[in-house]
């Protein structure tokens, strides 16, 4: 099957900062950390303690409710820190690395005899299954359910995201081989990709190809599910990023988990944006500083992309599920008449009360000023305007803050996860935080629901 969707809602920040298509090299992190916050509804039970030397792909921890799901290390080394916060919360493992160089190795059975349950049991235990997120809910996905239909999104649509082409430059028979994996797994795989881009992921076969002409969030998967295969209650659909897709290629090649992923450092901050292909949990700085800041004002460190990262410090680690570092100067100041268009010329608006309009082809060094503060939700029709799905996102959300999972149910909770609300973030006069609303009603429906 073959579909071709075009999406007229939505919006394309025009940021400064896109890294060149060139992969660039740079000396190895030392250093490496795993968050369990990175995979939402896990509560982790620890299999190392610090001063522990392990191997690339060794356990540190599994999930209570499925023990078989294990989250292993990025490098082989020393455990040198387990942090812990509020009621000995596990916050980070942290890594020092060593020359050795030390594997876990797997034995990876004869491709024409394996089974579901082979791929499944060696996903667990080389700590691939991660790289795969259910739907609903935007969780680790349960292996106990059946998906009807995995999707993987093979076009980055957010500002200065990472291009999943170049990405997978030199990784394509991994990709093919992650794609034969996952399709003893499921009965229909569907690959999203760029309506313009020529490459060999048009050619993939035995799944089923969609070619997305939109603006952002076109490339969201969500958005892509809601198109293509929509999620009702007790449906399940598992996503699964590129990249991840040639990782798990890589794992059933080998024998060993590979962690190695590239990603863009970008941003309207950035002297030199660059891609660089590093270890999955890699030390931030040394890329910060190999890119260098062209600001001396102080500057947001975005563990992700400007719409949906995390904000973190210079010390701290790229997430397991990032491709995106993104730099960008905090807005800690005060414009006067900010509201007007002639009070600077470095304002981007989906509106008209700003001059950008004028000019579609600029590019904006755009920082953090959020231009007001928190105020009542107004029927305005800017969430409907960069919301490309068929659900009241105004609507939603109230009954979210509300906690009513009735209406929540009505109103496509199911459909959604955070990302898909992140423009609205952006673009609307409320400056409520509706990735938070959303993420937290997620989580009852998790409770509650089940």
């Amino acid at each position: 099957m073959y579909m071709d969707i075009t999406l007229k809602k939505g919006l394309n920040i025009p940021l400064r900062g896109e890294a060149k298509k060139k992969l660039n090299t740079f000396t190895p992190s030392k250093s490496f950390a795993i968050y369990p916050k990175d995979f939402h509804g896990i509560t982790p039970k620890l299999m190392c303690k610090e001063g522990d030397e392990i191997s690339l792909g060794q356990p540190l921890f599994y999930s209570k409710s499925n023990p078989e799901i294990m989250f292993v290390s990025p490098s082989s080394g020393r455990i040198s820190n387990i942090i812990r916060g509020a009621r000995r919360k596990i916050l980070s493992i942290e890594i020092i690395g060593n020359k050795k160089k030390s594997a876990l190795k797997h034995k990876i059975p004869s491709f024409s005899k394996i089974t579901p349950n082979d791929i499944k049991k060696l996903l667990f235990s080389s700590g691939c299954w991660p790289f795969i997120k259910q739907r609903p809910y935007d969780i680790v996905a349960d292996p106990n359910l059946y998906p009807k239909s995995i999707f993987i999104s093979a076009l980055s649509t957010a500002p200065l995201g990472a291009d999943v082409n170049f990405s997978l430059q030199g990784k394509e028979n991994d990709f093919k081989l992650g794609i034969e994996v996952l399709k003893k797994l499921t009965k229909k795989i569907n690959l999203c990709v760029s309506h313009l881009e020529k490459s060999f992921l048009n050619k993939i076969e035995g799944v089923e190809l969609h070619k997305i002409n939109g603006k952002h969030p076109a490339g969201n998967v969500g958005v892509q599910i809601h198109h293509i295969d929509p999620i009702n209650k007790g449906d399940i659909v598992w996503v699964i990023n590129p990249q991840d897709v040639a990782l798990i290629g890589s794992f059933f090649k080998n024998g060993e988990f590979n962690p190695r992923r590239t990603i863009a450092v970008v941003g309207p901050a950035v002297k030199f944006p660059s891609y660089f292909e590093v270890t999955i949990g890699s030390a931030i700085k040394p890329l910060v500083e190999q890119v260098g800041v062209n600001s001396n004002s102080p500057v947001r460190i975005i563990n992700g992309n400007v719409l949906t990262g995390n904000t973190v410090g210079i010390d701290e680690n790229i997430g397991f599920y990032n491709d995106t570092i993104s730099l960008i100067k905090e807005g800690n100041y005060y414009r006067m008449f900010g509201w007007l268009p002639f009070t600077g010329s470095n304002i981007f608006s989906m509106s008209r009360t700003s001059l950008s309009w004028l000019m579609p082809k600029k590019t904006y060094s755009l920082d953090t000023n959020m231009n007001g503060e928190e105020r009542a939700l107004v029927v305005t029709g800017e969430m409907e305007k960069v919301m490309p799905m068929d659900i009241l996102p105004m609507q939603l959300l109230k009954e979210c803050m509300a906690q009513n999972i009735d209406k929540m149910e009505a109103l496509g909770i199911y459909e959604v996860a955070p990302e898909d609300f992140a423009l609205i973030d952006y673009t609307s006069s409320s400056k409520i935080e509706a990735q938070e609303i959303i993420r937290d009603a997620l989580d009852l429906m998790i409770n509650e629901v089940g």
